[in-house]
């Protein structure tokens, strides 16, 4: 048996692509055992995540993502980025499409530029409060967790989002865990560790639910920081974000969108 699959990146967040748009390659009650397996950096393909693209009723295509830990994430930022390039390469959508996902149907807009691929993805709008736990006067949760002010959106999955001084001087590996697994997030939180680094310029490190551990990049995190930051009037509504990956640019204000890159890193089979 042969599987084809796509590896692409945004920013070093990394996935293998599935395609699912003529018949079902991995059944459902197997989709997550095979992330874990295949999602391996030293005994498999190794990646941040799988997704698979398939046909969809209301949108031109639907993703679904699952991760190492076997579980499904509701959207991705930079997974839908690489998703919209692969559907765009292959012809299956045109320059503006959308994309269904657990967290709703998002619009893309792609373009080749001299510098590579760009797509700006139409965000899940924060959402400041939380199921069960009301928000505080400003519109936000916020929460003291391990010395921490933490604060907490939604923007298509939960985001606990810490402000720090130096972001090089914080143990991500090791704060990440405990702010993740803190009962105040029943479902578990990507955790984005900020620093104000200029005028509207964020600096962003993320640990990622899912992945349990540090991603170069994090577009629903970088989407949540940036809101976050705006809401408390520390930057304006277009954000520079500088993930340990690369940059993205957030707009805020008229709606919530992302703009970064995508690229193509190999194709190939797994044999079984």
């Amino acid at each position: 048996m042969e599987i084809p699959f796509i590896k692409l990146q945004g920013n070093g967040n990394d996935f293998i692509l599935i395609d699912e748009t003529d018949n079902i390659v991995i059944p459902d009650d197997m989709k997550g055992v095979f992330a874990r397996l295949y999602c391996d950096r030293r005994f498999g393909i190794g990646a941040d995540g799988i997704l698979f693209i398939s046909a969809s009723k209301n949108s031109d295509v639907k993703m679904r993502l699952f991760q190492p830990d076997e579980s499904e994430a509701e959207m991705c930022g930079n997974g839908i980025r690489c998703l919209a390039k692969y559907a765009y390469d292959m012809g299956y959508v045109k320059e503006n499409c959308t994309v269904e996902t657990p967290a709703g149907d998002l619009g893309v807009n792609m373009e080749y530029r001299e510098d590579g691929f760009f797509a700006t993805i139409d965000m899940v709008d924060p959402a400041f409060e939380r199921k069960g736990i009301p928000a505080t006067g400003d519109g936000e949760y916020v929460e003291e967790i391990a010395d921490y002010t933490v604060y907490a959106t939604n923007t298509g999955v939960p985001h606990a989002v810490v402000f720090v001084d130096e972001i090089g001087a914080t143990d991500i590996m090791a704060l990440g865990p405990v702010i993740r697994n803190h009962p105040s997030f029943p479902e578990g939180a990507n955790v984005n560790f900020v620093e104000i680094a200029g005028e509207n310029e964020l600096h962003i490190r993320t640990f990622e639910r899912g992945v349990e551990a540090e991603t170069f990049s994090c577009g629903t995190g970088s989407t949540a920081s940036a809101a976050i930051a705006h809401h408390l009037g520390k930057v304006g509504d277009q954000v520079l974000v500088m993930t340990k990956g690369g940059p993205l640019t957030i707009y805020l204000g008229d709606g919530t969108k992302m703009e970064g890159p995508a690229n193509t890193v190999f194709s190939g089979v797994i044999l079984f």
